[in-house]
């Protein structure tokens, strides 16, 4: 085989290469834009116990545009735009280091499901001490008020 013959295939390989980097640039942008929260938020939210009559049950929270069965839809989606603007994640888990306070604050509980800004997550709340009553205080009106 001669040097010739092989020409060809490697500046074939070249444009193939060049749309691929272009197509994985193009699909990370679409999954994870830097500094805005355009990515299309739908969580799932199971709340029971909060003590308000209709705050419990299962909603669907879906933003941009804001949506769903989530009674504050809109109210939601702007909080959870203000947390991301923040570079704030309310999803985390408490740090098992963190130095709590011991009260309660009540039996309300809720589970999040489902994407946002583009990461999958599934996260439990509780308000069983000082710190899960702050992270759920957090994500007000996504969790509902409780008490």
């Amino acid at each position: 085989m001669s040097r010739k013959a092989c020409r060809p295939a490697r500046t074939a390989l070249v444009p193939l290469a060049s749309l691929a980097a272009v197509a994985s640039l193009a699909a990370s942008a679409v999954a994870a834009p830097a500094g805005t929260d355009s990515v299309r938020t739908r969580l799932t939210i199971t709340v029971s116990g909060s003590g308000h009559a209709g705050a419990d049950g299962v909603f669907r929270l879906l933003c941009t545009p804001a949506g769903g069965s989530h009674p504050s839809a809109r109210a939601a989606c702007g909080r959870l735009d203000a947390l991301a603007r923040k570079d704030l994640d309310p999803f985390a888990p408490v740090p098992r280091d963190a130095l709590c306070t011991m009260q309660f604050g009540g039996p309300a509980t809720a589970r999040v499901t489902g994407t946002w800004r583009g990461r999958s997550l599934d996260a439990s709340f509780s308000r069983s001490d000082g710190c899960e009553i702050s992270r759920w205080n957090t994500l007000r009106p996504v969790l509902p008020e409780a008490g």
